[in-house]
């Protein structure tokens, strides 16, 4: 395997290519000896999902770690948030094997250190690319002189008993929910989250099937919604549940069929959070969700901190504050009580145990949550991002009525508005996020900036 290829599948956060074309069993366990080497444990922690190449890849991976001499358990199927719960229950670093929403001939790994903490370009990523192109090159290191051992766990059960420690659901009202997995790891996993609950399940695309055959297991997109939206209005059921690939992030839709946008979501968990730690605490929450959510924060006691888009820099921003939850556009949520990790799993038992705890119908009950008017992200093709950019700044940098800021991208704020456009680091994109007040404030400020961006 040519050294060179690495830069095509080590992205900002992970590992992700085609299976055998750009990455393959051999890589996998060159991973796994430089994951170690970079993470300096003793044992670390593998998963993986329902991929067909997922099993082959992980069992690489932890090949390379115990030749290196380090103890291997192998937790099998799982979430990426139950990889998550193993690496902070257990205290040791951990890779889990997927390719979250991407098509079946994808895999990636995302890895983490003791107690989840993330592993990125800047905290080892860089370096285990940089073992792995040379041992790729001038063959791998000699073993170690003890091997490690390779052995099972079961967690899911463990997983389970977390979460629902931390929500308690024993007294709401019994709730009817659609939860569609995409043949993903929700699948495997609700049933055993949910067991027990007073709730009437009904499940979609159960099934674990890494070749996605009904629709493709990213709920951001709204084509993947419809399925689950029409099975919600069928069977009358109080609210639908959809999970991604490796079901770390969770899509709400409510009693009509209508997406909860995840700002809503972030808002009432964040007074949640909140309520439960005694009216005190940070809430994270990037550039581009709701106004509504720094202002349900304020309103509960919290201390919003707003940053950059990105997984790793809500983490770190996580760690850094103490912050006891911190929310995305993307449906991406993040725990204190969780490591700081990600899981859609236990956002989803907040949202059950808000709907259960009293008598409205969830589209009331999150309206409170839902205060403006937003665009969604918005992409646009262009030639020069920097010059699209230049080009807003210029539109709006003389307006006495504005500020602005360039924590990630562009955004222009105004008393009844705000939009923020960002660019793609992968693609020859610029991402548009607009909110106000009103539809008419709204539509107006998108076609304004959308005419910069594309003049």
């Amino acid at each position: 395997m040519a050294a060179a290829d690495l830069s095509q599948i080590v992205k900002a956060y992970d590992v992700r290519g085609v299976v055998p074309d750009q990455w393959d069993e051999a890589l996998a366990e060159l991973f796994g000896a430089a994951f170690v080497q970079v993470t300096g444990g003793a044992a670390i922690v593998v998963g993986h999902d329902m991929r067909p190449s997922s099993p082959g890849l992980s069992r690489a991976f932890a090949r390379g770690a115990a030749a290196r001499g380090v103890d291997v358990t192998e937790i099998g199927l799982c979430s990426t948030d139950q990889l998550y719960y193993a690496s902070g229950a257990l205290g040791l670093p951990g890779a889990m094997f997927t390719a979250s929403h991407n098509p079946a001939r994808y895999n990636g790994i995302k890895m983490c250190r003791a107690g989840a903490a993330p592993v990125g370009q800047d905290t080892g990523l860089a370096e285990i690319r940089e073992l792995a192109e040379r041992w790729s090159r001038e063959g791998a290191p000699a073993p170690a002189r003890t091997p490690g051992t390779i052995t099972t766990r079961e967690t899911l059960t463990d997983y389970a008993t977390h979460l629902r420690s931390l929500v308690d659901l024993t007294s709401i009202r019994p709730l009817k929910v659609v939860v569609d997995a995409g043949n993903g790891m929700g699948g495997h996993t609700v049933p055993t989250v949910f067991e027990g609950l007073p709730l009437t399940l009904v499940p979609m695309y159960f099934e674990l099937d890494g070749t996605f055959p009904n629709h493709e297991a990213n709920p951001l997109d709204p084509t993947n919604l419809v399925d689950l939206q029409q099975r919600v209005r069928q069977e009358s059921a109080d609210l639908g549940l959809a999970f991604d690939g490796d079901a770390d992030r969770c899509f709400v839709v409510d009693e009509n069929g209508d997406p909860v946008s995840p700002s809503a979501i972030t808002a009432l968990v964040a007074a949640r959070e909140l309520a439960r730690n005694g009216g005190k605490g940070t809430v994270i929450h990037n550039l581009i969700t709701s106004w509504t959510v720094p202002e349900v924060v304020l309103e509960n006691g919290g201390t919003p901190v707003r940053t950059r888009v990105g997984h790793s820099f809500i983490k770190a921003e996580m760690a850094r504050s103490g912050a006891i939850f911190g929310g995305e556009h993307s449906a991406h949520y993040y725990f204190k009580d969780f490591w700081n990790a990600d899981t859609g799993m236990l956002a989803a038992l907040h949202v059950l145990a808000a709907l259960g705890g009293q008598d409205d119908p969830l589209s009331a009950l999150v309206a409170q949550y839902d205060r403006y008017t937003g665009s969604g992200e918005i992409n646009s093709t262009v030639a020069d991002q920097q010059a699209r950019l230049a080009a807003l700044r210029a539109a709006y940098g003389d307006r006495d009525d504005v500020t602005l800021d360039e924590l990630d991208g562009l955004t222009v704020t105004a008393a009844d508005w705000w939009f923020n456009v960002r660019p793609s680091n992968t693609e020859p994109l610029l991402r548009l996020n607009a909110e106000a007040r009103d539809e008419a404030t709204m539509t107006k400020v998108r076609d304004e900036v959308l005419a910069v961006i594309r003049a």
